[in-house]
C-alpha cells in the first residue's frame, strides 16, 4: 500500500493528540475534511498493511501508581520464536522488539506494583531458562517524538 496525501495528513494529525469526546473519530474526520467512515477505512487499510501496527493510548503506568521496566534477553536464534511466544503471552508485556545484538529481545513490563516486575521476570526466567535483565528508569526525559508521514 502506498500512502497518499490524505493518509499522511491523518497520520500527522493523530500524532498531535486524540480528542476526548463521545465521537473522537468524527471530530478528527471533520477537522481533516473527511467523513468518519473514510477516516476509519483509511486507518483500517493502514493497519492491515502494517503501516501502523497499533492505534491507542499510551498510559504512564508509574503516574497511575503502577510500575514499568525495560527488559532484555539474550535468546538463542533457534529458540527465538518459542521464547517470544512465551514472553508475549504475558499480559504485563506492553511491547516487544527483536534487535540484532547479543541482547536480541527487548520488551517493556507494565505492572500494578514494583514487586510484580520481579515476579514476572522470575517467572519468565523459569519458563524460558534464560536470564531477564531489567533496566529500570532512573530519569525520565520527554523528547516529543514524532514521525513525519
Amino acid at each position: 500500500m502506498k500512502l497518499d496525501a490524505t493518509d499522511r495528513l491523518i497520520l500527522n494529525r493523530l500524532q498531535d493528540g486524540f480528542p476526548i469526546c463521545p465521537d473522537p473519530f468524527l471530530k478528527v474526520a471533520q477537522e481533516l475534511g473527511l467523513t468518519e467512515d473514510d477516516l476509519l477505512a483509511r486507518l483500517g487499510r493502514m493497519k492491515a498493511a502494517r503501516i501502523i501496527t497499533r492505534f491507542g493510548p499510551f498510559y504512564d503506568a508509574e503516574a497511575m501508581g503502577g510500575a514499568f521496566c525495560l527488559c532484555a534477553m539474550a535468546v538463542p536464534e533457534a529458540d527465538f520464536e518459542t521464547v517470544v511466544t512465551k514472553v508475549n503471552a504475558r499480559p504485563e508485556v506492553a511491547h516487544n522488539y527483536e534487535r540484532s545484538h547479543r541482547l536480541n529481545m527487548w520488551f517493556v513490563l507494565a505492572t500494578e506494583t514494583a514487586a510484580e516486575i520481579e515476579a514476572v521476570t522470575t517467572s519468565l526466567e523459569q519458563e524460558t531458562g534464560l536470564r531477564v535483565l531489567c533496566f529500570p528508569k532512573l530519569t525520565e526525559f520527554f523528547i516529543g517524538f514524532r514521525v513525519a508521514a
